[in-house]
């Protein structure tokens, strides 16, 4: 029996829901195994039904064991009606933050007319995938090295003179080269200004000493993701970039030694929040403290103002504060963690000192 389907259709008893329809890809893959990029999992108190079209009987069949895997033709108003009845299903839930509206239209008219309710549902497998089981934390953790190796490899090969998306497709090269099977996300390296953009993408800037360099990139080990940034200064540091520099290690490495199991989002950000503030920067510190992470780069939990999500045991995520100064540049570092033991282990190794 499949621990995880276990665990669904115990929410779904307390959801009072006949069914689940899931089409949400992370959702689809952590459920079933099935990897490939199109399909719908129909999960009732005792089915659990794999449809996919042609092009995906195979691999459906290969990698999720624990599913029946149904051939579908047409679009899904054509043939969930007659699949949710066969499985005599009445109340149908649907992953409200993944479904398009005019798709939800059409397929509320359709398993209407077959009197069946068509009800949405948020966070029912989000919930199960915030807590990671042993394996789920030894693949990231090998993500994680991927990344710390790839950056290792960076701060060799970084001089004066290159171009950022240069250093990007480098990094990216790198991950590749030492097993990633995709990256995370697009990669960031933001020199000088545009350090101070949290999302900056590459550019033709030309990196200069004499200006902080963010870095944040990302491997992927059987679809599990890492998360790591990392802040540099060519040439002799500053006072300025030193004060700014010390104020995010601070914050960082206070989350990371006072935070526990059970503490809410909100609060774990503010241990951190209250460093940067205390150093004369909070209005510079824009995001939260962090995220979960898994088959997704951002999943549950969320740690920042106002996040309710309860940190538990065996999750995974960041712990990323970082300071942005329009016109000069940012600072930004980030480590993955587990809970562990009611306490925060860091997984990331790579260097934050220069």
């Amino acid at each position: 029996m499949n621990p995880r389907l276990s665990k669904l259709r115990h929410k779904l008893l307390e959801s009072q829901l006949d069914a689940l329809l899931v089409s949400q890809a992370e959702n689809r893959r952590y459920l079933s195994g099935f990897a490939g990029s199109a399909g719908h999992l129909l999960i009732s108190s005792d089915r659990a039904i794999l449809a996919v079209d042609f092009r995906y009987v195979e691999q459906a069949k290969a990698q999720a064991p624990d599913f029946e895997v149904v051939r579908i033709k047409g679009e899904p108003w054509d043939w969930l009606p007659g699949l949710a009845s066969d499985l005599n299903v009445r109340r149908l839930g649907f992953e409200a933050r993944d479904l398009p509206f005019a798709l939800y239209r059409q397929l509320a008219e359709a398993l209407g007319q077959a009197s069946l309710q068509f009800i949405p549902s948020e966070g029912l497998v989000e919930g199960l995938r915030a807590v990671k089981e042993p394996r789920e934390v030894e693949r990231i953790a090998e993500a994680v090295a991927l990344a710390d190796s790839a950056f290792q490899h960076i701060l060799d090969y970084l001089r004066p003179g290159l171009k950022e998306h240069e250093v990007a497709w480098e990094l990216e090269k790198s991950l590749r080269e030492r097993g990633s099977q995709a990256i995370s996300f697009d990669i960031i390296v933001a020199s000088g200004p545009n350090a101070a953009l949290p999302h900056a993408q590459p550019t033709e800037r030309v990196i200069g000493p004499g200006e902080p360099i963010v870095f944040d990139l990302g491997a992927k080990i059987e679809g599990y993701c890492s998360d790591l940034s990392r802040t540099i200064y060519l040439g002799h540091q500053d006072s300025k970039y030193a004060k700014i520099y010390d104020a995010v290690l601070g914050a960082q490495l206070t989350a990371i030694a006072t935070l526990e199991a059970g503490m809410s989002g909100d609060k774990a950000d503010r241990l951190a929040r209250t460093v940067i503030e205390e150093a004369g920067y909070g209005e510079a510190f824009g995001h939260g403290l962090g995220h979960g992470i898994g088959l997704a780069a951002h999943e549950d939990p969320r740690l920042g103002p106002g996040a309710s999500d309860i940190l538990e045991e065996g999750m995974v995520f960041t712990l990323e504060p970082g300071i942005y100064i329009p016109g000069w540049g940012g600072v930004r570092i980030e480590d993955v963690v587990v809970m562990e033991k009611g306490r925060a282990r860091v997984l990331s190794q790579a260097p934050k000192i220069f």
